[in-house]
């Protein structure tokens, strides 16, 4: 095997690796109706934030002190 192939066969590996990041990503994102108010504090969920993130059920600053573990 040359250099290109080995280079190609590399760069193939990161592609796939890249594709199966991004596809654990997705379906650790919420899926279905999204809720009109946080499920955590009670707090009105924007409309544009439920639209963005079909299934949503957390307020940004919940969701965020979740992702820090608080």
């Amino acid at each position: 095997m040359n250099q290109e192939q080995r280079l190609e066969l590399a760069s193939s590996r990161l592609q796939k690796q890249k594709e199966e990041r991004i596809a654990a990503i997705r379906n650790q994102l919420p899926q279905g109706e999204s809720a009109e108010t946080c499920e955590a504090c009670g707090v009105e969920i924007p409309e544009r934030r439920r639209r963005a993130l079909p299934g949503v059920k957390l307020c940004i600053q919940c969701q965020e002190r979740k992702e820090r573990g608080l």
